[in-house]
């Protein structure tokens, strides 16, 4: 009799925790659809553009439904994500003139799929047209620059905001004409250049959003020091789950985010979410390169594919999860609050590296499930979302009107 009251009461507890989990699931899936969705860094043009994209009707079906890549219409809709950032991605290793060639080119295909699927897409330049798109069941395409060497001239900041380009990553992997970068060693600038100082005053003129990531510490704080408005990290993490990834924002950087009034969108990238996963991801990348080496192969060939996919298929802990993600997001909030965090997924962007339930644009709903599961409010779980980087955003816009 004994044991048959512990097996009830044993089934009791289960059957409450899953209707417990079902109930949080359902609440974050109505939440992530209640509440418009911003992601500070989807890397769909660049993907596009690597893979030919033509501006011709018949690729116009690549962004509505795919089984490629991280973003699609139908995707975003499944997850309520409803304005993602465009990222108009310029390699390091482009000179000005090209690098404003092919700038433009991703802002034209851009526009190009806004305006060829019209009754899924709209391109949007503020958060009054994000919200006005969100209430037609759209999803909003407004667009930053990653990597701002496409700026030759002071002036050209003004022409890529009336283009649509919403904020400016000041750097890339390099240091570049504007300021030092966090992946590069070379220290050219000691943080900003003298044309990167003038750049930032003329950002804040034009109403483009500062965008820090990526850059080095050094030019950090300069950034800080020199802007009277707040700015924006598009997709970094907390650097005390990455020593001495710079890429990252350390401790101190995230309160002088909270001083400033800016916001840190959290990178989803397993490597920037865990240091003993990114170095486990090098030793596993060693094991590959050699697999391949014996075929004759390079990590670009089609027949590198499924090899590479096989090894991190039977290697799990390549990869890290969600509620690492939700670690990175309580550690900025413990630092600097609830108004300043939000999410740079880098999608598209960090390749087969995304952590376990995010694996694209469909699984927001399973992040906000884990915040939920935490304690973290309706109203908190908004702001992460999108009202925190509505209220920089707007303030950046308000400045430039003064």
């Amino acid at each position: 009799m004994k044991k048959l009251l512990i097996s009830l009461s044993c089934v009791a507890v289960c059957s409450c925790k899953v209707s417990q989990t079902t109930d949080l699931n359902q609440k974050a899936d109505q939440l992530a659809h209640k509440y418009i969705m911003t992601d500070g860094h989807v890397d769909l043009p660049f993907r596009l553009k690597v893979k030919n994209f033509r501006l011709d009707k018949e690729y116009t079906g690549i962004p509505v439904e795919s089984q490629d890549g991280d973003f699609d219409y139908k995707r975003a809709k499944k997850g309520g994500l409803d304005a993602p950032f465009m990222s108009i991605y310029i390699p390091s290793s482009y000179e000005p003139k090209a690098a404003q060639q092919l700038a433009d080119s991703l802002i034209n295909m851009v526009n190009f799929i806004a305006d060829q699927k019209s009754e899924y897409f709209e391109v949007a330049k503020t958060p009054a047209e994000i919200k006005t798109i969100f209430s037609k069941g759209k999803v909003a395409l407004p667009m930053g620059m990653e990597n701002g060497s496409p700026i030759i001239n002071i002036s050209d900041v003004g022409k890529y905001r009336k283009k649509g380009i919403s904020y400016i990553t000041l750097t890339h992997a390099k240091d570049n004409l504007i300021c030092d970068s966090s992946y590069d060693t070379t220290h050219t600038w000691k943080g900003l250049s003298p044309f990167g100082k003038d750049m930032v005053k003329e950002m804040i003129k034009q109403g483009v959003m500062i965008d820090v990531s990526h850059i080095s510490d050094d030019s950090f704080y300069q950034v800080i020091g020199l802007t009277s408005v707040p700015v924006i990290a598009s997709h970094s993490s907390a650097r005390k789950f990455t020593p001495g990834f710079e890429r990252n924002m350390s401790d101190d950087m995230i309160k002088a985010m909270k001083k400033n009034g800016g916001v840190i969108m959290v990178n989803f990238g397993s490597t920037f979410l865990d240091g003993k996963v990114a170095d486990y991801r090098k030793e596993l990348q060693k094991e590959i390169m050699a697999e391949l080496d014996k075929k004759g192969l390079k990590p670009r060939d089609e027949a590198a594919k499924p090899i590479m996919a096989a090894f991190f298929e039977n290697n799990k802990q390549a990869f890290s999860d969600i509620p690492m993600v939700a670690d990175h997001i309580d550690h900025i909030v413990k630092l600097a609050g609830i108004d300043h965090v939000g999410m740079g997924s880098d999608f598209d962007g960090v390749g087969d590296s995304l952590p376990t339930g995010l694996k694209d644009v469909s699984d927001y709903p399973n992040l906000i499930a884990e915040l939920l599961k935490r304690g973290y409010k309706d109203t908190e779980i908004e702001k992460i979302c999108s009202g925190n980087l509505f209220r920089v955003w707007n303030k950046v816009l308000k400045a430039a009107e003064m």
